[in-house]
């Protein structure tokens, strides 16, 4: 009736005309009507997009956690993305970055606890320098094994001789050649990232001002079993579906570091504030950082064990519900990892089957 004052006829008419209650109703919804109307009667706003779009443009950017940004692919791609990249970010963002030293090339691998307050810690170091690609990463979607060792310098994609029942059979291979990036310390962008966040900053090492980090991932290939869908409308690009099974190798990483030695760099990392004492037993526990690669497991949102893969220690994730697992290990100095939508006991079977 407040709506359409024409509806005020016949019997609903008349018991509004007798009905105390009903009346109270009527003048309530009628009030919220008058107050949403007179709060809607605003002026067409003007906005000058040109000038908007000009203020955004001259902001910097916005710098990802450990001051890396991987280049943005088109959703089909994606996936394969994470493919190359998986074993290249747990060794740049938490070994090559974290806990290198003079020099770093992984041998073997081993899990270790993160919390989300290490995780938020360790990525205000990208503000404590900045970083240069001496050699970007550049990712290559191809059709078949040997366009893809072709782009990752003759690195042979590795294949398994068996796959677990029901695992698709339509393949898509990536590579990417060897990638280098260079993280130089500043003790002035560090003290005003601490001043920012308003937590006291760690002692720096007096050698650490000007000290380079330079990490070197690559060259590396895999390949994704089953369809890569596009996303289904507009507003979900960053929706994609998770491959059935991913499979990637890549030269180990190494880091390089100068004017620190490994303990002074691990030291002024673990005591970076909200560095939780787990992960500090975690690490002083691996006794020689330098030549172990740190696979990152989030407390909580995964479970982690070592197991035997290939005749060398690996790190298994997840387990046999078949929601989502992987292995890596370190043989021969590559970097393998096998993971997808299976079973752990599929990816282990698959990983000490790679030809």
């Amino acid at each position: 009736m407040v709506d359409d004052p024409d509806a005020k006829v016949g019997a609903e008419a008349a018991h509004l005309e007798a009905c105390h209650e009903c009346q109270a109703r009527l003048e309530a919804v009628a009030e919220d009507a008058r107050s949403i109307a007179t709060l809607l009667a605003v002026d067409q706003p003007r906005v000058d997009l040109a000038k908007a779009f000009a203020r955004v443009s001259r902001e910097p950017a916005a710098r990802p956690a450990l001051g890396l940004r991987l280049p943005i692919l088109r959703p089909a791609t994606r996936p394969t993305l994470a493919l190359v990249a998986a074993v290249m970010v747990a060794a740049i963002a938490v070994v090559g970055f974290a806990f290198s030293g003079f020099f770093f090339k992984p041998a073997t691998v081993r899990p270790v606890p993160v919390s989300v307050a290490d995780v938020q810690a360790l990525s205000q170091l990208a503000d404590y320098g900045t970083v240069t690609w001496t050699k970007p990463p550049d990712f290559h979607v191809v059709t078949s094994p040997s366009d893809a060792s072709a782009a990752a310098a003759g690195l042979q994609v590795p294949t398994p001789t068996n796959l677990p029942k029901g695992v698709s059979k339509n393949v898509t291979y990536a590579a990417m050649p060897q990638a280098q990036a260079v993280f130089t310390f500043s003790a002035e962008r560090a003290a005003a990232a601490a001043a920012r966040s308003g937590k006291s900053l760690p002692k720096m090492p007096a050698n650490m001002n000007g000290a380079t980090l330079t990490v070197t991932v690559g060259p590396a290939v895999g390949e994704v079993y089953g369809n890569i869908n596009q996303p289904n409308g507009a507003s979900n690009s960053t929706e994609i579906n998770i491959p059935q099974l991913v499979i990637a190798k890549s030269a180990a990483p190494t880091a390089t570091s100068t004017q620190v030695t490994v303990k002074q760099l691990e030291d002024f990392i673990l005591a970076q504030p909200g560095i939780t004492p787990e992960l500090k037993k975690a690490i002083n526990a691996i006794g020689d950082p330098s030549t172990t690669l740190l696979i990152p497991v989030p407390i909580g949102y995964a479970t982690s064990s070592q197991v035997k893969v290939q005749g060398v220690d690996g790190v298994a994730l997840g387990d046999n519900t078949g929601v989502g697992s992987g292995v890596v290990w370190v043989k021969d100095g590559y970097v393998y990892a096998v993971a997808g939508s299976i079973k752990q006991s599929d990816a282990i079977d698959i990983a000490n089957n790679l030809k």
